[in-house]
């Protein structure tokens, strides 16, 4: 089985939509565009282009592709684990009966060649400089731990000072907090979390509190050696100015700036030439149609010695941190080899993943819109600081007082109304009483495979639960 690639190209080699973005939910049938296949000579050089006519793909196919979901449940929390179209699931157990028939064949003449051609599509994709850049790991705590295990090393090897700073943002993703625990602070790193505000109106005031924190960081002549910022925050969920902290990181001489995205790629726009970060590293079965689990790392080639190595060490250690993501034993690689396959799946919509991100955003800022109406609430964040997730304030008659209530809440809107959707706990400002501000906000994802009725199906489910008189305390007896 080979694999087909499917790209657009700009006359100057760097991919780009040939095709305008219409407005959202609409989809074209029964029409042919030429596309592009993608073919690398497996060095990173550029592709050659062979054309070939595509269908875009119809309502009713969407359904078909994901007709494995549980139609019982209105699932508009695609950021959690994403989702896998049936195109996907198959060329993936191709992969798998691939190697099941003849092991040997697929570790010396498949693997390889295959996940070299995964990277090569990640790296057009994100317009890295070459797919030397790129390695594939299993998710972006995988990323992490790689990134930050080099910044322990430095620590431990006198590289830094001890007490000398890492700066991360207050709403980083609990597993990458507790990665920075495990590898900075434990090696003698001062580790300074920026205070974000939520909910958030501007850029501006994320830029302000990131400076505060990076002259902190800096203080009785310390060094920021470290900066670990998200693209889009988990939760909550907002949009972080990637390109303007990194900037002002290397405007105030901070050593290595790594950005987590594991929403990025699919969700929101992903250039590692603008963003200019050290290290970048996303998830591919968010936002990119792949099974779990599979992320890419990008490590900016002209930095010089950065020892990264993965933490699994097996026969291909010291080859470079992408040979050795490539082979850490014996296990399911199939993930990281479907990658051209969920391309193709992309493609087929008009606009390619371009247009998917511009739909899903555009939808998911209805949706909010429309259920802050119903609810008498807000919005977490403004639109522009919104991709294809959102959050929005829940009725403040709930009473959702501590973290959780969240949990149980969630729990029960999944049981009794068949409604997925996590939320997240703001708690109340000195002088704020729970019952009369909103304490508690869902976060709304929308992907392809959404109806419009999944939002209402939740709208109405909290309305039910305001009309019964339910609070959250019900839910602790």
């Amino acid at each position: 089985m080979t694999p087909n690639y499917i790209l657009s190209l700009s006359l100057s080699g760097h991919f780009r939509l040939l095709l305008r973005l219409r407005p959202i939910n609409l989809f074209r049938s029964k029409m042919s565009s030429f596309h592009h296949h993608y073919d690398s000579d497996m060095n990173g050089t550029k592709p050659t282009i062979k054309k070939s006519k595509l269908s875009f793909i119809t309502p009713s196919e969407i359904d078909a592709q994901f007709s494995h979901h549980d139609s019982a449940v209105a699932r508009i929390n695609n950021g959690s684990f994403g989702c896998c179209p049936s195109s996907v699931i198959s060329a993936q157990n191709e992969w798998q009966l691939r190697f099941l028939r003849q092991p040997d064949d697929f570790y010396f003449n498949g693997l390889q060649d295959g996940i070299q051609r995964s990277r090569s599509v990640i790296r057009s994709l994100i317009n890295a400089d070459h797919v030397d850049e790129i390695s594939l790991v299993d998710n972006a705590t995988t990323a992490a731990a790689i990134v930050l295990q080099q910044t322990s090393w430095a620590f431990a090897e006198g590289l830094f000072r001890k007490g000398d700073a890492a700066v991360m943002l207050h709403y980083a993703y609990g597993a990458v907090k507790k990665s920075v625990e495990a590898y900075v602070t434990r090696a003698g790193g001062h580790v300074i979390e920026v205070q974000l505000p939520f909910p958030v109106t501007s850029n501006q005031e994320i830029i302000t509190e990131f400076r505060r924190a990076l002259e902190r960081g800096k203080a009785d002549g310390k060094k920021v050696r470290l900066a670990v910022i998200d693209h889009i925050t988990s939760m909550p969920s907002v949009v972080i100015p990637v390109k303007k902290l990194v900037q002002i990181c290397r405007e105030e001489g901070v050593d290595q700036v790594f950005v987590d995205a594991a929403h990025g790629i699919g969700c929101t726009d992903v250039d590692m030439q603008e963003i200019g970060a050290d290290f970048y590293t996303s998830n591919l079965h968010k936002w990119f149609f792949c099974p779990p689990s599979v992320a890419f790392l990008y490590c900016r080639k002209a930095q010089k010695g950065f020892d990264l190595h993965h933490p699994v060490v097996s026969h291909e250690y010291g080859n470079g941190l992408a040979i050795e993501s490539a082979w850490i034993g014996t296990r399911d690689y199939s993930a990281q080899l479907v990658v051209p396959s969920a391309l193709e799946f992309i493609n087929r919509f008009e606009g390619g993943i371009e247009g998917i991100k511009r739909r899903n955003h555009d939808t998911v800022v209805e949706m909010g819109q429309m259920l802050a109406k119903a609810w008498g609430t807000n919005l977490g964040a403004p639109p522009e600081l919104c991709a294809s997730m959102i959050m929005v304030g829940l009725p403040p008659c709930l009473e959702i007082s501590i973290d959780s209530d969240c949990l149980k809440l969630r729990t029960h809107l999944r049981v009794k109304f068949g409604v997925e959707v996590p939320i997240y706990f703001r708690a109340p400002k000195d002088g704020e009483i729970i019952r009369s501000i909103v304490t508690g906000y869902a976060r709304i994802s929308h992907q392809v495979y959404n109806k419009i009725e999944n939002y209402y199906k939740f709208r109405d489910a909290i309305n039910q639960l305001v009309k019964d008189g339910f609070t959250c305390k019900l839910l602790h007896e």
